[in-house]
């Protein structure tokens, strides 16, 4: 039963060689159905497949020889195949031992019922044990699936089987459904039905948390090697302050690639306090080192600055190709909307062609502007060119000579003595040229903050007076509120007692309440009209010179239009005039201005328009 409970595996065999009559077609038959062959003569379905017979077994030597047929499935020949496909069904077979036999369940039933597996099971629960069933017959049984550490038999015909392994367990519940018989008896006591199961032990699961805790352990280890490994390798170790040692890293200071590595070493030493008397000399001359080293990375930025303004003169040239293409799709456009072009198109085309037109202005102008900004930072760069000279020219044209002299200190390192000698000399000169450079360096700057400070003051001094100004205009126009309010006040209790006096004068004379209505409604009036009077004093005057020009533009462009015109076309003709110029501004100006201009709806429907049209001399006629 090995081969059955490991799995049936996939076993051809050869039928030709089978030529003997059937003398009993029943027991032929189940003895041949045990190898998987169909008898000669006998029609009907094998009950295993050909693919689970041994290959190469010979049926015919049993018939030759006088040997009794052997199932190739029994335990002790060792014949175990490979598990079998999922889909080939497992038929049980009849399983004898030296003290008792197995007989399969009903292949028809459906198998039996399993609780659920344990974590690291490796004890089986077995019931159904015969009465007369000892502990040696259970062992010979279940020592066919494993090794065997345990059992623990009970008087109410169940034990507990522990195996040495867990894949052994599923050998045993191979077993369960299986009828034990002991010996030839047909006692009931010497019979039964096992069921075999899944058993939860203390020790099992105890083994399986130690193995569980074993991998944690294993896996916290690789996880740890593989950190330890991707980890960044450590700075290298700082060496000791020697005479030896700082000449190398003088050396080191004036080379561009180990000036990194040179300049972290310095530092190390003189936060250490290295520095003393004795090695002050030294010390400076590395220092002075790294203060050369600032003329080199100024003179790589001049570099990198003069790329930036290569950079940007493309762009530029680049920004000016674009925008000359945006004024031509402009153009198309517009000449799309006329008239001659326009009438062709269908209400859709319309449609869509004054989307693109305004998307493309929208976008020329944003470049042009985009463009206008690049300008003026050139300008004002110029500016900063011719009110101060640049030092980092300077820093070049002395660049070359301190190259010279590098050189020629590097050759002349033969000895400290030759060397601190020259460091001296290099020192005193160095101290001049510093001291001039500070001082053309410190005028440059005085000069620069100077002019700073007095645009920022020019500036702050207008903004002073605007705020004035506008505080000034604020305060006039609450003190004109207030006077109209007192006014409008006085006026309402001169109204109010005169409408008295008139009401009680109808009811004396007994005049009807229509007289008293035509009273009212003339007070409303004269009230409408003080109100009127009043919005037209408080309305804003212009502001500039710009809204004046803007507003004689606009009031001739809609008198020669006398049906009046939308804001999109009053603000195309405008761009001609002032790009900078949005529709909205032009919109909040007519507003503002109610008798001279004014807002009417034409269309109906998807045809529904807002235009504008001038009414200043419809005032003057009403007036």
């Amino acid at each position: 039963f090995l081969a059955a409970a490991d799995g049936l595996g996939s076993i051809a065999i050869d039928t030709t060689q089978l030529n003997m009559s059937v003398t009993d077609p029943t027991a032929w038959a189940t003895a041949m159905n045990n190898l998987g062959m169909v008898p000669v003569g006998l029609a009907g379905q094998q009950l295993v497949t050909d693919s689970i017979c041994v290959p190469g077994f010979d049926p015919s030597l049993s018939m030759m020889t006088g040997i009794t047929p052997i199932n190739p499935m029994i335990p002790g020949m060792g014949l175990v195949p490979p598990p079998p496909p999922t889909d080939v069904p497992v038929v049980k077979e009849i399983i004898h031992c030296k003290s008792c036999t197995l007989f399969p369940p009903n292949p028809n039933l459906p198998p039996p019922s399993t609780r659920e597996r344990p974590p690291g099971c490796k004890t089986v629960f077995v019931g159904g044990l015969p009465e007369n069933a000892t502990e040696e017959i259970i062992q010979e049984v279940f020592e066919q699936c494993g090794d065997i550490t345990a059992i623990r038999k009970s008087k109410k015909n169940f034990c507990h089987i522990r195996f040495a392994e867990e894949f052994m367990v599923d050998k045993a519940i191979y077993l369960s459904g299986y009828r034990m018989r002991l010996g030839s008896s047909t006692d009931k006591k010497d019979s039964g039905r096992l069921h075999v199961d899944f058993a939860q032990a203390r020790d099992d699961f105890y083994e399986w948390e130690c193995k569980q805790r074993m991998l944690a352990r294993e896996e916290r280890h690789r996880r740890k090697m593989e950190e330890d490994r991707l980890r960044p390798p450590s700075p290298p170790a700082i060496m000791h302050y020697s005479e030896h040692e700082a000449a190398l890293l003088a050396e080191k200071l004036k080379d561009d690639s180990k000036f990194s590595e040179a300049i972290a070493v310095l530092l190390t030493w003189i936060e250490r306090g290295e520095v003393n008397r004795r090695s002050a000399n030294q010390f400076y001359s590395m220092v002075q080192s790294a203060n050369s080293h600032v003329r080199r990375l100024m003179n790589e930025k001049a570099a990198h600055e003069q790329e930036m303004e290569q950079a940007k003169e493309s762009f530029k040239n680049a920004l000016t190709g674009i925008l000359t293409q945006f004024e031509q799709i402009v153009a198309v456009f517009n000449a799309s909307t006329r008239q001659k072009a326009w009438d062709h198109f269908s209400k859709a085309q319309r449609k869509n062609i004054d989307i693109w037109r305004k998307h493309s202005e929208e976008l020329r102008n944003a470049h042009s502007e985009q463009l206008m900004g690049i300008r003026r930072e050139e300008e004002m760069e110029m500016s900063d060119d011719d009110s101060g000279d640049n030092p980092s020219k300077k820093l070049r044209v002395d660049d070359s000579a301190l190259a010279a002299q590098a050189y020629a200190l590097k050759e002349e390192n033969d000895s400290l003595r030759w060397q601190l000698d020259a460091y001296r000399n290099e020192v005193e000169l160095l101290k001049q040229e510093k001291g001039q450079l500070f001082r053309a360096e410190e005028s440059l700057t005085k000069d620069q903050q100077l002019q700073f400070l007095q645009q920022t003051m020019q500036g702050m001094q207008q903004q002073l007076l605007s705020i004035q100004e506008e505080l000034n205009n604020k305060k006039s126009e609450l003190e004109q509120a207030k006077e109209e309010q007192t006014h409008t006040q006085a006026m309402l209790k001169v109204l109010q007692e005169q409408l008295k006096s008139a009401k009680e004068l109808a009811e004396i004379n007994g005049h009807d309440e229509s007289q008293a209505n035509e009273i009212n409604v003339l007070t409303v009036a004269l009230v409408n009209q003080d109100r009127e009077k009043n919005s037209e004093k408080r309305s804003p005057g212009l502001k500039s010179e710009k809204e004046a020009l803007l507003i004689g533009i606009i009031s001739t462009f809609l008198h020669v239009h006398p049906f009046g015109a939308n804001i999109e076309y009053l603000w195309s003709y405008m761009q001609q005039l002032d790009s900078r110029i949005s529709a909205n501004e032009i919109e909040m100006l007519l507003m503002r201005l109610p008798r001279m201009f004014k807002q009417e709806f034409t269309g109906v429907g998807a045809t529904l328009e807002k235009r504008w049209k001038f009414c200043a001399f419809e005032g003057i006629k009403t007036v």
